[in-house]
């Protein structure tokens, strides 16, 4: 007897967008139905390589944590060793970075930056700013004002702000990284299955759609600062979707430039593979510390107490791992055409506190002066009164030239073994227990009623150094370390540090701590160790809220 095969019905679904976030004022600017499809184009054409990237890192993030080092890749060893490529380099207002002021894109803070002086301003929708439906959208209006000349402010106090500078930094967006959602918008896809939007999707996909044309017009190009990468392969995604936009947009390929901010510990060993990958789109390379040293613990938090790392204070840029990891970002940008630029230092100046500032102004001038030794291109500050201290190391190398692209360091070796060689030789002290337990709590606090850069004991805290506070922790408890004098570092005594930093915080009403705490106990005392803080407290805290 034969059986009769019948075809399995399948139901297919035109790519849908739907916002469920609520509308504010002039939101609907932003939320165009013809940008909305732009992003319904990008889901559906790359949101499972999304998908598969971020499998590949749980897969790497697994192998090193037992026991497996990353290496020099042998399969893309003949990208390493072919020495005829070269990237894109710098598009037009790209030619001189020496100095880069990083910020969130509230508009006072946006009109700040344009008014700094800085040569860039890194608009910054990931790690300074906390993503708020309010802050993600608002955010794209403060940018889409300011590309037009049309931006204007005045703060709840009656102070007005408006842009006076007759010459303003060339904008370079950070969308966010691979990894984090957008739960306010819905992606409906060919299957009928609905799920959060790519955040990293919808912050490039709103601000390439509204600007791209607008910003050639002016004379600069649509900018991205890329941030989180951990391999070739995302590198590559990300090109993928600037050659589709390009097209989409009907400008000329090549017309995107990307900075790569390496500041994960798998991306630093795939720094010529990234450039490759991005070689049509990519103007350079960053050292973003912070996340660095963040990824560094992640990875190895769970391999023995050789890889625990001292009090954050103690983890310099002149420590073994750093050392290396950025004299070979160094190395490889120059060798392909890309810029190098350097990374953020935490002092900033306090106007009320000459003392404080003075501080801030001589350590951010011995790094801007070894970065500028070093080769960097560039740096970024994160205050308008630091440009001028930066410049001024910049200027003692570069003189009038815009960069140093011609200078190669052929003399640089750097092994696998050098990028994790952690070693620093400090104990962990009761004081540095103490600050990152205060300095996590604080941050997420701030984090979670909408502000992503804050100043805490006279330096800059953002997502990447509170990641670094409670990830130390975290590796602290589960190493079984002690404090200098030999307390243990024990749950029960973090808890005490809890209830310590509450009693110093000077509470008041509609604070958040009590929900920060809820977060800092999640991410840095659970027997379990979430890959980013963000991700818990924003879709327990952040989502559906304005």
């Amino acid at each position: 007897m034969r059986t009769r095969t019948q075809p399995i019905p399948t139901q297919t679904h035109e790519p849908a967008i739907e916002v469920t976030g609520r509308l504010g004022a002039r939101y609907d600017e932003i939320l165009t139905p013809a940008a909305l499809t732009f992003l319904a184009e990008l889901h559906d054409r790359f949101g499972a390589r999304r998908h598969d990237r971020l499998a590949d890192r749980l897969r790497r993030r697994f192998e090193i944590g037992n026991g497996h080092d990353p290496q020099f890749r042998d399969d893309t060893r003949h990208i390493r060793e072919d020495a005829e490529w070269r990237v894109a380099g710098a598009g037009p207002g790209l030619e001189d970075r020496r100095v880069e002021i990083t910020g969130p894109t509230d508009p006072k803070m946006t009109i700040n930056a344009l008014n700094s002086g800085a040569k860039v301003w890194l608009a910054d929708q990931e790690d300074a700013t906390s993503p708020t439906w309010r802050n993600v959208i608002e955010g794209q209006l403060s940018l889409f004002d300011a590309i037009r000349g049309q931006l204007e402010f005045t703060s709840p106090e009656g102070k007005r702000y408006e842009v006076t500078a007759t010459e303003t930094p060339t904008i370079v967006m950070r969308p966010r990284g691979w990894h984090l959602p957008e739960n306010h918008i819905r992606y409906t896809d060919r299957a009928g299955r609905t799920m959060a939007t790519s955040g990293s999707l919808v912050d490039f996909g709103l601000y390439f759609f509204h600007n791209a044309h607008q910003l050639i017009a002016n004379g600069r190009g649509p900018y991205f600062y890329i941030a989180k990468l951990e391999s070739s392969e995302e590198a590559r995604l990300w090109d993928d979707v600037f050659t589709f936009s390009e097209r989409y947009a009907g400008i000329p390929h090549g017309t995107i430039r990307a900075t790569v901010l390496i500041e994960t510990l798998p991306a630093a060993f795939e720094m010529e593979e990234i450039l490759f990958e991005l070689r049509d789109h990519i103007a350079g390379l960053n050292a973003g510390r912070w996340d660095y040293i963040f990824s560094i613990i992640k990875n190895y938090r769970g391999r023995g107490a050789r890889f625990v790392l001292p009090d954050r204070s103690e983890v310099t840029m002149t420590v073994p791992f750093m050392r290396a990891y950025t004299e070979l970002l160094v190395k490889t940008c120059h060798k392909r055409g890309a810029f190098a630029i350097g990374g953020m230092s935490a002092f900033i100046p306090n106007r009320r506190d000459p003392e404080v500032t003075e501080r801030a102004f001589e350590k951010v001038a011995a790094d801007k002066k070894r970065e500028a030794g070093d080769g960097f291109d560039g740096t970024w500050v994160a205050h308008p009164d630091l440009i001028p201290v930066a410049r001024a190391q910049f200027d003692a190398v570069l003189g009038d030239r815009p960069n140093q692209l011609d200078r190669q360091r052929p003399e640089v070796e750097v092994s696998a073994s050098d990028l994790i060689d952690v070693h620093i030789g400090r104990p962990v002290t009761a004081a540095g227990v103490h600050g990152n337990v205060s300095v996590a709590i604080r941050y997420i606090e701030a984090w979670l009623r909408g502000l992503g850069a804050v100043a805490i004991d006279n330096l800059m805290e953002d997502a990447a150094t509170a990641e670094i506070s409670r990830s130390q922790v975290w590796q602290w408890i589960h190493q079984d370390q002690t404090t200098e004098d030999g307390t243990a570092i024990t749950r029960e005594y973090i808890e005490s540090l809890i209830t310590q930093v509450l009693g110093e915080a000077g509470r008041t009403t509609g604070d958040r701590f009590d929900d920060a705490t809820e977060v800092f106990r999640e991410v840095a005392l659970g027997a379990d160790f979430p890959a980013f803080l963000t991700l818990p407290a924003y879709s327990r805290f952040l989502t559906q809220t304005a």
